[in-house]
């Protein structure tokens, strides 16, 4: 229970530091049967599908490393799914971030697939 209140708050701070830098969040958690994306929001004219990372201790690597392959295969499927439901978007330029937060620590990795 206490991890899916800390991956809320982590959400809720990811958000927060977006729309600092101007981004327009479009949907938070956004799921299909393949998976989970945490944040979908507007960079621009960009679509930006963002997964969030909260660690508060570095035990076992960075927020940030804990993005795994498999990890990254499930939001390709569902990337691939929001665009099958959302037709409107369909011809927007897209990018795939991460946000890790550890500890204070809040670290933005832009087009991590790149």
């Amino acid at each position: 229970m206490g991890s899916v209140l800390e991956g809320d708050r982590g959400e809720i701070q990811a958000c927060g530091f977006l729309r600092k830098r101007g981004y327009l969040i479009l949907f938070r958690n956004f799921r299909s049967k393949f998976g989970e994306i945490d944040i979908i929001a507007k960079d621009g004219k960009e679509l930006v599908f963002v997964e969030v990372k909260k660690r508060r201790v570095s035990k076992f690597g960075s927020s940030v490393e804990a993005v795994t392959r498999r990890k990254i295969d499930k939001i390709l499927k569902t990337i691939d799914y929001f665009f099958l439901i959302h037709k409107s978007f369909k011809n927007n330029r897209y990018r795939f971030d991460v946000i890790g937060l550890d500890g204070e620590k809040l670290t933005h990795i832009k087009n991590a697939l790149a």
